[in-house]
């Protein structure tokens, strides 16, 4: 098996990953909080903002492995992801749709 298949990390690995990006989206909300963008607090919004940051998290941390990206840079990235939550998601959506629109220009 390649070195970088996702099923060749371990459950730890995976834990301490979504336990950073799981930080950064709790940070990112409530720090909203206090600004007053968000009303109130709401548990199940800032359960949304985890399962989002964690998302964001796992597939940074899948890119930065990909890339051969240093551990700690990698955790610092997956942080931020984290922090970022769906706007992180968006961006890689992006760069995604720009790269099939070139393959598609190819085959036209």
């Amino acid at each position: 098996m390649p070195m970088n298949d996702p099923n060749n990390y371990n459950v730890l690995t995976y834990f301490w990953m979504l336990f950073i990006a799981s930080w950064g989206g709790a940070v990112n909300y409530i720090s909203r909080v206090k600004r007053g963008v968000v009303s109130k607090f709401s548990f199940l919004e800032l359960m949304g903002e985890l399962v989002i940051s964690g998302f964001s998290g796992v597939l940074t941390f899948w890119l930065c492995e990909a890339m051969s990206v240093e551990p700690l840079f990698t955790a610092a990235c997956v942080g931020i992801a984290g922090h970022a939550g769906g706007r992180t998601v968006y961006f890689l959506e992006q760069i995604m749709i720009k790269r099939l629109e070139k393959i598609a220009k190819k085959f036209d």
